[in-house]
């Protein structure tokens, strides 16, 4: 399995089918990592779809995406989950990112965070808008989360390491 990337090195490229919602209708697409440069890219990495835990991360992000946005970053969740699964989930809490499939775990094990036979670990990376690992936070248990706070905090100092 490989390792997490470590801070400061390149978040390992990407491309997954994805959906947002827009409006009453869902948009479904590509998202590819080498097509999201030039801003922070948040990854939440999440074990699955409207269970307890994930349900009130994604929704407490959710409820502060505009605070994301204010700071520059978009917002991708990925779990192992199928598209048809995401628009459930997405229509039932009114999620307001993209959230992308990871089937195969391929992208789950690119990033060193399967846990063989379980899933994944409960993960977030903050990339700049080159790409590069700026911050993560790899969860052990996957029973918390990094509140919007956290986040928001290491996005508005990352902002000004690039100012």
């Amino acid at each position: 399995m490989a390792k997490s990337p470590a801070v400061g090195s390149a978040a390992p490229e990407f491309t997954l089918p994805g959906l947002v919602l827009d409006g009453d209708d869902t948009r479904r697409q590509e998202y590819s990592l080498a097509a999201a440069r030039g801003n922070p890219l948040v990854l939440v990495f999440y074990p699955g779809d409207d269970t307890a835990v994930c349900t009130k991360q994604l929704c407490s992000y959710t409820s502060e995406i505009d605070r994301f946005k204010d700071l520059g970053a978009t917002v991708w969740g990925i779990s192992p989950q199928g598209l048809d699964s995401h628009e459930g989930f997405a229509r039932k809490h009114r999620l307001a990112f993209p959230l992308l499939s990871d089937t195969d775990r391929t992208v789950v094990k690119d990033y060193g965070i399967a846990l063989p036979g379980l899933g994944l670990r409960r993960s977030v990376f903050i990339l700049d808008g080159a790409g590069v690992v700026r911050w993560k936070h790899v969860g052990l248990t996957g029973l918390t989360f990094q509140n919007t706070d956290t986040l928001a905090e290491r996005l508005a100092a990352l902002r000004e390491q690039s100012t």
